[in-house]
């Protein structure tokens, strides 16, 4: 290639990695390779209207190494024309690794063209027909990243989709796994010229790889553009922008809940005040299902993250190799991006079963110290009577010290009253046992002598008896005087008949009034 026909300078755009446009998040604005338009002059009005990125019209790569005309009529560029990528039709490795050594200085990467669908294309072996021969492909990927040492030089794909989706899937991995930069998806078939573009076919392969994707299809305004960005989400922060921003903000959120509950200047009884909010009433019926709701979301998510890790983990680059000098980078911010929304959805799941049973707690906390505030209240006041008691208590040992000598006396003198009264009841029974004893004595006595004047008494009448029998019948009523007179030997028995009598009658008198005396002189007990 001859250097008049390049006259230009390096320019410093060039050493830049185009990849950097595709990190930044933004809509990538590119200039899609059109045969006879793309030229030096189009790219350059296009590059003033804040085109990000430019592509050559399409080269065969095979002309281009062998021919110095081709190269010259081909390929033109200048300073300004930057980042630049260079879309080579080729069906041989050698020949496109070739070819891409020529534009190395001059442009940030190569594109190889595998969605032509013209018939003179896929005739040679070039373009749409290569979607079929993933193999091929990865040859041609691998052979450009061995023979370009700039490790900030670009090896991207443009395919067409099959009928069958997941083969195109299937081919895109294996692009992916082999070193490809990005790879613009068409998102027609080889059949399809103008039908409408499957969008949602590029959105799915955008899914499915972690290389940037650009979408490619009936693209003619920017407004157009934008609006295709947002339903495929062909870039790279789309996806964190609608789902795990959510879930990074649920978790700082659920952080900022956390450290709010564990300020130490808010007791459990004011949370607890809080949570006994009529608002919390009304929503407590659905609580549970929106509780289990963010609980079955989380661990979707998780999961998810956890695909990913596992994805991106099995991609094993070594950090030297010559395949793809940038692979190992993209793969560990991959890598990284899939961890961090794996810890991110982890966490968040974490925290949120956290902040369910730390609620729990400050309420069973809340009610303890209701519970031991009760209890202190009685204890307090059991204490405060137990000090009234013994307060009392002292009182009553001084007033029972100041008084002891006093009440010693007085019960000193009643003691002494009644030991006297006690020796005096003593004597008193001693006198009246004495009294008792002569009674019963004279008792016995009289009851011997009773007995004795009953004996006699009972003799007496039988001699009385006998006298009478011996006085004559005739002469009981005129002659008692001269008996008297006559007979000395009856004068006595019949002048002491009136006195017996007399004496008998006292003594049965005496007997009969002696249970009466007797009862009086001993009392019963």
């Amino acid at each position: 290639m001859k250097s008049d026909c390049l006259k230009t300078k390096i320019c410093e755009e060039r050493k830049k990695d185009p990849m950097e446009l595709f990190r930044s998040g933004q809509l990538v604005k590119v200039c899609a390779p059109m045969v006879r338009y793309s030229k030096l002059a189009f790219r350059t009005l296009v590059r003033k209207y804040n085109c990000d990125l430019c592509y050559t019209p399409m080269i065969v790569a095979a002309d281009f190494v062998r021919s110095v005309k081709a190269r010259d009529s081909e390929f033109t560029t200048n300073q300004g024309d930057c980042p630049l990528i260079v879309q080579f039709a080729a069906n041989d490795a050698r020949l496109l690794s070739d070819a891409a050594r020529i534009v190395c200085p001059y442009s940030n990467g190569i594109d190889i063209n595998c969605g032509c669908p013209q018939r003179w294309a896929m005739a040679e072996g070039y373009g749409a027909c290569l979607i079929n021969k993933p193999e091929l492909i990865q040859d041609m990927v691998k052979q450009v990243r061995n023979q370009v040492e700039d490790p900030r030089f670009s090896v991207s794909i443009k395919i067409r989709i099959h009928n069958d989706l997941t083969r195109t899937i299937d081919l895109c991995r294996k692009a992916e796994a082999t070193g490809v930069s990005w790879i613009t998806v068409h998102g027609r078939t080889i059949e399809e010229r103008h039908q409408p573009v499957h969008y949602d076919a590029i959105k799915i392969i955008k899914e499915n790889i972690s290389v940037p994707v650009i979408a490619n299809g009936d693209i003619r305004t920017l407004t157009e553009a934008e609006n295709i960005w947002q339903v495929t989400g062909a870039n790279e922060k789309i996806k964190m922008t609608l789902q795990w921003v959510a879930v990074a903000t649920f978790l700082y959120a659920e952080i900022g809940l956390i450290l709010i509950f564990c300020l130490p200047f808010i007791p459990p009884q004011r949370w607890q005040k809080i949570f006994s909010f009529h608002i919390w009433g009304k929503i407590a019926s659905f609580w549970n299902k929106a509780f289990l709701t963010i609980i079955i979301l989380l661990i979707v998510l998780f999961l998810d993250a956890v695909r990913e890790v596992r994805k991106y983990s099995s991609h094993v680059i070594e950090k030297g190799s010559t395949v793809r000098p940038s692979a190992y980078e993209h793969t560990q911010m991959k890598l990284f991006r899939s961890q961090r929304n794996l810890y991110i959805s982890g966490f968040s799941l974490f925290f949120w079963l956290v902040l369910r049973r730390l609620v729990t707690l400050i309420t069973q906390l809340a009610t303890e110290l209701s519970n031991k505030g009760a209890i202190k209240t009685q204890t307090e006041n059991a204490n405060v009577a137990a000090k009234k008691f013994m307060e009392e208590n002292e009182k009553l040992k001084q007033l029972l010290k100041t008084h002891s000598k006093e009440e010693q006396h007085v019960l000193e003198t009643e003691n002494k009253k009644l030991v006297e009264d006690q020796e005096k009841l003593k004597i008193e029974l001693r006198k009246t046992s004495d009294a008792l004893s002569k009674a019963q004595n004279d008792v016995m006595t009289m009851k011997r002598q009773s007995e004795r004047l009953t004996q006699e008494y009972d003799r007496l009448l039988k001699e009385h008896s006998k006298l009478q029998d011996h006085v004559p019948k005739d002469d009981k009523k005129g002659n008692t005087q001269f008996i008297s007179e006559k007979s000395t030997v009856y004068d006595q028995p019949i002048f002491l008949m009136p006195h017996i009598n007399g004496m008998a009658t006292a003594l049965w008198h005496y007997l009969m009034m002696f249970p009466v005396i007797l009862q009086s002189l001993c009392p019963s007990s």
